[in-house]
């Protein structure tokens, strides 16, 4: 805290450091506990100062104002990008939210002004501002699957460890060039039927547009093998190259 009213400068001399601490903690003055909120790729809602993972995200800042009795507060986030001295976004809220769609690593501080009358403190008291970090895009898609009812490699997806994909589409067109199946959630896939019956086993054409949030753009297009016939018995691996 940095008082800046004769009142407080004259107090804040008169207390010794230890004693200022207790002031504090008694509730002397008004200070924040500024937190961090997300939700994790499992569902969990967690509270946390750091963040290391995939593109997007949507994160929820607070800044908790304590002791903030006849005091004003005006708040100042900042979000600022790895490297860069400059925000590219303030926000003036006490809480306030925002969605990452890029790669990279980015750093989001609080600063408080906190008002009564002639007296002003300064609150910028963050151990270090969060942090986080989102990794460069991944997509890879199989070459076949075997939708024979065995419980391994029955759905046609994109293989697993696919990171910070902005938008997704994915098409799967019979060899006379008939769109049989559409999806946009990359988690989902085609189970190998159309028109509510199993399609015959052979080669389809497959097309997916998609978007990283390192900015590249991802146009698959290519052949893929229904093989319902395969058995994946010691050899599942052979179905997915």
């Amino acid at each position: 805290m940095k008082p800046f009213s004769p009142l407080l400068c004259a107090l804040l001399v008169w207390l010794t450091p230890f004693a200022a601490a207790v002031a504090v903690a008694q509730g002397a003055y008004p200070y924040v506990e500024p937190t961090m909120i997300y939700t994790t790729a499992d569902g969990e809602t967690v509270e946390e100062t750091t963040f290391d993972g995939d593109a997007p995200l949507d994160v929820h800042f607070e800044a908790r104002p304590q002791n903030l009795g006849d005091w004003e507060a005006r708040y100042e986030w900042q979000f600022t990008r790895q490297g860069e001295t400059s925000p590219f976004l303030t926000r003036y809220e006490e809480q306030t939210d925002y969605r990452f769609t890029g790669s990279g690593t980015y750093q989001v501080k609080l600063l408080v002004t906190f008002v009564k009358g002639d007296d002003t403190i300064e609150w910028d008291e963050m151990d270090a501002p969060f942090t986080l970090t989102f990794a460069e895009s991944k997509l890879e898609v199989p070459n076949a699957f075997t939708p024979n009812g065995d419980g391994i490699n029955d759905i046609f997806r994109v293989k697993e460890g696919h990171r910070s994909i902005l938008s997704f589409k994915g098409i799967i067109f019979s060899r006379w060039g008939k769109k049989i199946f559409e999806w946009t959630d990359i988690n989902s896939g085609w189970d190998g039927r159309t028109g509510g019956k199993n399609a015959p086993d052979g080669a389809y054409y497959l097309r997916i547009e998609a978007k990283g949030a390192d900015g590249k753009n991802y146009e698959i297009k290519k052949v893929i093998n229904l093989l319902r016939g395969y058995s994946e018995a010691g050899s599942a691996g052979n179905a997915t190259p």
